[in-house]
């Protein structure tokens, strides 16, 4: 859901009031392979290092511009070394790199986000949720030992993004911390598709209501967690990631507004954006989520309705 640049401040901020403990647990007992699909289709997931596809594509559009497109796996372990070819081949390929946000946006936008994720001094959570949405979340975390006043400041949605957040030792060997160390070791320039600001807008112009939604939704999707998980790694391996894309609308079913905001909304606003870069005579590398990727809404469909000419790597 959030890109690495932002997810390190979210993880940071867990980790000072005892949510990283929790992710843990929820990781181990919790809806794990729910979890696990979600991420796939966000781009933290742990994936297998022995399958030979991946998610990486050429794009050439109709007057002749080049440019790569990769789905991101923001979280990996130190097994799942080496990366496919594929996104050594497409980083060597280019003379830059896109990631979803800019890492040269300032420390200070980063931390507005959590600055917005938090209630004003005076109110609290129990004000702008549902009673009984409250009382669970007390329940909740009671049994892993969270005591009320280290949640009670935090927006749902904040409290959603603590809980959906893999272990923090994965971030660093993420796909795009990979890529973008590759890339600052050739000198190439890398940019974002989006700025910090208009990432958060994702979440901080949520209402009340749909704040709470975003929350209860991770509870409702780990209670239906089918133990597709990791068949789902496996067809993001291989680039199925219209599979990826199904998975994703499919855990928003009971919030399609959120899906359109997070995923639809952003992939239109990028199109503009990947287009020049096609136009450039540069040839740059586009990375985000893999769940940016397929479906009728997803990146590829909106480039083939542009006349591009996809190539799968």
């Amino acid at each position: 859901m959030l890109a690495p640049v932002m997810r390190a401040a979210i993880i940071n901020a867990a980790r000072k009031i005892g949510f990283i403990s929790q992710v843990r647990i929820l990781n181990q007992n919790c809806g794990c392979n729910f979890i696990f699909a979600i991420a796939v289709a966000t781009g933290c997931i742990f994936a297998s290092p022995n399958l030979k596809a991946a998610s990486v594509w050429k794009i050439t559009d109709p007057a002749g511009g080049v440019l790569y497109l990769a789905g991101s796996v923001h979280a990996l372990r130190p097994v799942d070394y080496p990366l496919p070819q594929a996104y050594t081949r497409a980083i060597d390929a280019s003379s830059r790199l896109v990631l979803e946000v800019d890492p040269k946006d300032s420390e200070a936008d980063m931390k507005d986000l959590l600055k917005a994720g938090k209630y004003s001094q005076g109110d609290n959570l129990k004000n702008h949720v549902d009673p009984r949405t409250y009382q669970y979340l007390r329940r909740f975390f009671a049994a892993r030992n969270v005591p009320e006043e280290k949640f009670i400041t935090f927006r749902p949605w904040l409290i959603d993004l603590m809980l959906s957040t893999p272990p923090p030792e994965y971030f660093n060997l993420g796909v795009d911390r990979f890529l973008a160390g590759r890339a600052r070791a050739a000198s190439k320039p890398i940019s974002g598709l989006e700025s910090v600001k208009e990432h958060n807008r994702v979440f901080e112009g949520l209402t009340d209501r749909e704040s709470e939604m975003v929350l209860l939704l991770f509870f409702i999707n780990a209670g239906r967690e089918d133990g597709s998980g990791t068949s789902m790694i496996a067809n993001w391996r291989r680039g199925d990631v219209d599979l990826v894309a199904n998975r994703m609308r499919e855990s928003y079913r009971d919030f399609p507004a959120f899906y359109q905001r997070l995923i639809i909304a952003r992939n239109q606003s990028w199109i503009p954006k990947i287009e020049q870069y096609l136009r450039s005579g540069q040839i740059y590398f586009v990375v985000a989520g893999a769940g940016h990727m397929g479906g009728p809404d997803g990146l590829l469909t909106l480039l083939r309705q542009r006349g591009c000419r996809i190539d799968q790597l």
